[in-house]
C-alpha cells in the first residue's frame, strides 16, 4: 500500500504546517492518507490567499506557488471573510478536472464540507494547542449543507447472483474477497491491509479509519472461503510475505485491482457495475444485516463507525422500504368512485 510520508509531500511547507501534520498523525491518530489529504486542502487554501493577495504574479499557475511567505504573522491576517472568499471561489470557479478542456467547474457540497473540516482542524490546532494565534477566524464557519442520499445497495438475491457469478484462475480468491465484503462490510482499505496473522480461529481483526482497530467475527460462509483460498495463495514478495490478497505478480492486492475485481463481478452477473461499487457491497453487508434484526448499536460496532449517527441512515433504508411496501400494495391505485347526486330531500 503507498505510504503518505509527511517529511517527504510536506517538505517545503511552512514549519507550521508540517507540525499540524505530526499532530493530527502521532497524537489524533489520523491515517497517513487523511493527514495527505489536509495538507492538500491546506495548501491549495494558503496557495489562493497568496494569489489573491497579489503575494505572487497573477499569471502563475497554482499548483507552482511557493509557500514560504506563510509565517506566523500572515496566518494572524486571515479573517473569516478570506474563507468566504476562498468557498465562494471552489464553489463557483474552481474546475473540477484541472487537465481537462471540458471540466465543469464548482466543487461539490461533500468536497467544500471537507475542506472546511480541514480549515477548523487547522485553526484549532493554531489557537489551542500551539498557541500562536489568539483568534480562530472560522469558530464561526458553518459547514455546506449535505444532500442526504440513501446508499445504494445490492437485494439478497443479486448478492447470491454475484458470488456465483466468479470464475476463472482466481476464482477462491475473488470469491473470498466478494464473501468478505457481503459478510463482514468491510471497507476497500481494510480488505486490502490484511494480513494472514490477523486472521484467529473465526475473528479478524480489522485496522480501519484513523489507525482505529476493531474485532470483526467471522462466519461459517467467510470461514469456508479462507479454508478455500489459503491453499491457492500466491506466495508474495518478501517485502508483502504477510499480505493476506496477493495478486499474480506476488505482490500485495492493491486497492484500484480490488475495485476492478469487485467491477468485473458485477457486469459478468448482469448488474450495474456503474451503479455499484466495492464501497457499495459494505452499503449492501449493513442493510441486509439490519434488515434481519442486527440492532444499530451492534452494527455500529461491526462497520467501526466513530458516531452512531453515520450508522443510523440504515434505518432511513428500512422506511423506505416500508415505504415502498405501502405503495406496492395492490389497492394503492383504487380511489373511490364520484357518487351520484342524492335527490333525497
Amino acid at each position: 500500500m503507498k505510504r503518505y510520508i509527511i517529511s517527504e509531500y510536506a517538505h517545503d511547507a511552512p514549519p507550521l504546517l508540517r507540525d499540524f501534520l505530526v499532530y493530527i498523525s502521532t497524537i489524533k491518530g489520523k491515517s497517513e492518507r487523511t493527514a495527505y489529504e489536509y495538507f492538500l486542502d491546506l495548501r491549495f487554501f494558503l496557495r489562493y490567499l497568496l494569489h489573491s493577495r497579489k503575494f505572487v504574479p497573477l499569471d502563475m499557475p497554482f499548483e507552482e506557488i511557493p509557500l514560504q511567505a506563510v509565517d506566523v504573522d500572515f496566518l494572524k491576517t486571515i479573517t473569516l471573510s478570506d474563507v468566504y472568499d476562498y468557498l465562494g471561489y471552489i464553489a463557483q470557479e474552481r474546475p473540477r478536472q484541472q487537465n481537462s478542456p471540458h471540466t465543469e467547474y464548482g466543487l461539490c457540497a461533500t468536497s467544500r464540507a471537507r475542506k472546511v473540516a480541514s480549515l477548523r482542524a487547522f485553526f484549532k490546532y493554531l489557537t489551542v494547542k500551539a498557541g500562536v494565534l489568539e483568534v480562530n477566524p472560522v469558530s464561526e464557519l458553518d459547514s455546506p449543507s449535505l444532500p442526504k442520499k440513501l446508499p445504494r445497495y445490492l437485494t439478497l438475491e443479486d448478492s447470491k447472483t454475484l458470488l456465483e457469478s466468479v470464475s476463472g484462475p482466481y476464482a477462491a480468491r475473488d470469491y473470498c474477497i466478494l464473501t468478505l465484503f457481503l459478510n463482514c462490510g468491510m471497507r476497500v482499505s481494510e480488505l486490502a491491509g490484511m494480513n494472514l496473522q490477523d486472521i484467529q480461529n473465526d475473528t479478524l481483526r480489522v485496522l480501519g479509519k484513523g489507525n482505529k482497530e476493531r474485532t470483526i467475527y467471522l462466519n461459517d460462509a467467510c470461514l469456508e472461503a479462507i479454508a478455500a483460498y489459503l491453499p491457492e495463495r500466491i506466495v508474495p514478495h518478501p517485502a508483502d510475505q504477510n499480505a493476506f490478497f496477493t495478486s499474480r505478480n506476488r505482490n500485495r492486492l492493491s486497492i484500484p485491482t480490488i475495485k476492478w475485481l469487485v467491477k468485473k463481478y458485477l457486469t459478468a452477473a448482469g448488474l450495474d457495475a456503474q451503479k455499484y461499487s466495492a464501497h457499495k457491497l459494505r452499503h449492501t453487508a449493513a442493510t441486509l444485516m439490519y434488515q434481519n434484526g442486527v440492532d444499530i448499536r451492534t452494527l455500529q460496532t461491526v462497520l467501526g463507525h466513530t458516531n452512531v449517527d453515520t450508522t443510523m441512515i440504515y434505518t432511513h433504508i428500512q422506511d423506505e422500504n416500508v415505504r415502498a411496501a405501502a405503495q406496492n400494495n395492490p389497492l394503492a391505485s383504487v380511489r373511490r368512485k364520484a357518487s351520484p347526486p342524492d335527490d333525497t330531500p
